[in-house]
């Protein structure tokens, strides 16, 4: 199995990060990266695997050089020094001495279990231990990180932004390489930005977990909503640990009140074409010059924060009207379909606990 070689500070609790830092199936790749969450940190590693005539290591040898933070918000900065360190890891074993001084350099104080700091150590550099929660998302986006995610999912986009605004278990499956899948994972979160005050106490936390294996098990059994992905094919019998299970383009749940929102409405379309028409005018404006260099990402954000916004924007002013009562107007103002989008309306209702009574008729029910 894997084990950690060697970690500073020597005292702190890394079990089960041998498993998180090193993704199931990893030795049929040459090499790879991979997000992780281990208690309240969160962790990048590189993998690497090199061919070695031994017969001791079986022909091949395995490593992953990480790091941990309470944010993930800056781990990217450090994945070109982590691939240069796993290299170095694989050629020289043993030698830790760029690892230390990388440490000495960066180190801040880590939380405990308890939440309180373990060193009395100044913290200089590390952000604060809820920088995860929205709107403060970042991560590394290597050039087309969300257009990628456009493309890999298409309009099925707008079934995943239903399921992460109504704050599901979300599970990606996928085989390694799982770089790619983490950042499927981020683009996820990004769906469920919300940014007006007054909202963010009703709001369930999601979390971003990255990757999960079995080892994390008893811990996901325990969280009511979260996004996540994995490299292990066992997942998808446990149902009692998601809603939503992500196979390749294959969006599925298997609760049975949740099948509605797997169906493409006239409304996600329409927001399909919108989202494409504003890349395609950036891509436009991109070529003849104008300075927009990371604006992809931002447009794609804005698109479903602006989306979100408008929505509960709405809910809120019905819910401090006199009848509070929601018609198919207000629906189609929200930019939802009046009956394409009921369900995930009511559930959206009862998720936020916001007291507004529907009065879309159900054509199927008539």
């Amino acid at each position: 199995g894997n084990m950690v070689e060697w970690c500073l500070p020597q005292d702190i609790d890394l079990e089960g990060v041998e498993f998180k830092s090193m993704a199931s199936g990893s030795h049929k790749i040459q090499s790879d990266f991979i997000y992780f969450r281990k208690g309240l940190c969160f962790g990048l590693a590189c993998f690497a695997n090199m061919p070695v005539e031994s017969e001791l290591e079986r022909g091949a040898r395995m490593k992953s050089v990480g790091i941990l933070s309470p944010s993930y918000t800056l781990l990217y900065r450090y994945m070109h020094f982590l691939e240069n360190q796993v290299r170095h890891q694989l050629e020289m074993p043993g030698h830790y001495s760029h690892l230390e001084a990388f440490y000495d350099d960066k180190k801040g104080v880590l939380p405990d279990s308890r939440g309180t700091p373990t060193s009395q150590q100044p913290v200089h550099w590390l952000p604060s231990i809820h920088r995860y929660m929205y709107p403060e998302m970042k991560i590394t986006h290597p050039a087309g990180c969300m257009s990628q995610f456009i493309k890999f999912f298409g309009e099925q986009i707008l079934v995943l932004w239903k399921f992460a605004l109504l704050r599901k278990r979300i599970l990606i499956f996928s085989p390694p390489p799982v770089g790619v899948v983490c950042y499927r994972v981020y683009c996820c979160c990004c769906l469920a930005n919300v940014s007006l005050p007054g909202l963010g106490g009703t709001v369930p936390e999601s979390k971003p977990f990255f990757y999960v294996n079995v080892a994390d098990i008893e811990m996901l059994e325990t969280e009511v909503s979260y996004v996540a992905c994995t490299t292990e094919k066992i997942f998808e019998e446990k149902r009692d640990l998601y809603d939503v299970y992500v196979d390749n383009q294959n969006v599925k749940t298997h609760h049975e009140h949740l099948q509605p929102l797997l169906k493409i409405n006239n409304a996600d379309k329409e927001k399909y074409r919108r989202l494409n028409d504003q890349r395609q005018m950036l891509m436009y404006s991109q070529e003849v010059g104008e300075d927009c260099s990371s604006c992809e990402e931002d447009l794609f954000i804005l698109f479903f924060m602006e989306q979100n916004n408008r929505i509960f924007q709405t809910l809120m002013e019905v819910s401090a009207s006199q009848d509070k009562t929601l018609t198919a107007d207000h629906a189609r103002g929200m930019g939802l379909d009046p009956q394409g989008d009921r369900s995930f309306l009511m559930d959206l209702l009862e998720v936020y606990g916001i007291d507004v009574m529907l009065v879309i008729d159900n054509p199927c029910c008539t």
